[in-house]
């Protein structure tokens, strides 16, 4: 089956074609500044871009009647559990009106039911489109929820199609299912969640979007709460400022000035103790949040996945491991291939090995 895939981001369009889960093709689609200033909403730029994926797909001599199924990232839909979703009109609507916000992946599924439209309009075939795992996926349990006060619950906003992609391939390489054992799984990247999966459920997981869990490259985690309160009070911060404290100019940025792990690897390399130092208390952080969640799971933990850009760095990950090692066997599953992770989701659905979803 060919499967056609599509990531919508701020700036750029990624597109891929596989056939089942081999790449066929792939590219990103640049798009300027100039390109979207007459674009008052995200939603408004689908034709825009949907007329960049037909002709760049015909310029590199693919026929889009040969693509059997299309899958967009998921975006800013209402909380629902994690699976692959069939784009139906609901959905649709949802993302048109941002139910939680505009943000680039919302074009995600307009865009994958835009493109099966054109291939139906071509062929004489149904083809259905799909999205899967986006960051709204909640599978929380109630007890997660609470926080200290009622005013602020904690909310599920983390890194599921990396995380449940991965955890399904460790599951295949190990002969066994995702829904039978339990994994404690840190994607590492410019944000950082760890997410404590129960049989194919993600139970407890750190919001790393808005202030919560480790620091990251550009994200503080989460803070001494009573601290954070004088400062907010304090008259030398608006909440703009604030909020990009917590989400942009937190972690690596506050203290060395870069948001790019690669830099501070290197730095540490060449013997600068300031970066070590910063490097090595985000690992501790984040070894603790894998503590954290193997309480979570009462200690029943079939292995630790370390995953993201920033587990291509193997002494940063051997700090993590050398503090949770006795947990449970830890493996390191570098980067992020969102492309094969929604064209693995769509395959494997359609193979029968998971549901497929319908967004009510």
């Amino acid at each position: 089956m060919k499967i056609f895939s599509i990531n919508p981001g701020s700036t750029s369009t990624k597109i891929a074609l596989f056939e089942d889960t081999n790449e066929i093709f792939t590219k990103t689609l640049r798009h300027s500044v100039e390109d979207l200033a007459d674009y008052s909403s995200i939603f408004e730029q689908y034709e825009f871009r949907k007329k960049i994926i037909l002709t760049t797909l015909k310029e590199e001599g693919y026929k889009i009647a040969d693509i059997d199924y299309v899958v967009g990232r998921g975006g800013l839909l209402k909380p629902i559990p994690g699976g692959v979703y069939k784009v139906n009109d609901v959905m649709l609507e949802d993302l048109k009106m941002g139910v939680l916000g505009e943000h680039a992946s919302n074009l995600g599924g307009i865009l994958a039911r835009q493109i099966a439209n054109e291939v139906e309009a071509v062929s004489d075939k149904t083809v259905d489109a799909f999205i899967v795992d986006p960051v709204v996926v909640d599978e929380l349990d109630d007890i997660a929820r609470f926080s200290g006060h009622p005013e602020v619950p904690r909310i599920s906003i983390f890194h599921a199609l990396n995380q449940k992609a991965v955890a399904r391939r460790y599951a295949r390489e190990n002969n066994t299912k995702y829904e039978d054992i339990n994994l404690i799984i840190a994607h590492l990247g410019g944000g950082i969640t760890v997410g404590a999966h129960n049989k194919g459920k993600v139970i407890d997981v750190n919001n790393g979007l808005d202030g919560d869990g480790p620091f990251s490259p550009e994200r503080s985690g989460g803070l001494p709460s009573g601290q954070l309160a004088k400062l907010c009070f304090s008259g030398k911060y608006q909440l703009h400022q604030v909020k990009k404290m917590i989400t942009g100019k937190g972690g690596f940025v506050a203290y060395l000035g870069t948001n790019d792990a690669r830099v501070v690897e290197d730095k540490h390399a060449e013997g600068d103790p300031k970066y070590t130092e910063i490097f090595q208390a985000m690992a501790y952080q984040i070894a603790k949040e894998i503590g954290q969640c193997s309480a979570v799971l009462k200690g029943d933990v079939d292995a630790i996945l370390i995953t993201g850009g920033i587990a291509y760095a193997k002494e940063f990950c051997s700090w993590i491991e050398e503090r949770v090692k006795f947990i449970a066997p830890v493996k390191r599953y570098p980067g992020e291939d969102e492309m094969l992770a929604l064209t693995e989701g769509v395959y494997y659905a359609l193979k029968g090995e998971q549901e497929i979803c319908e967004y009510n």
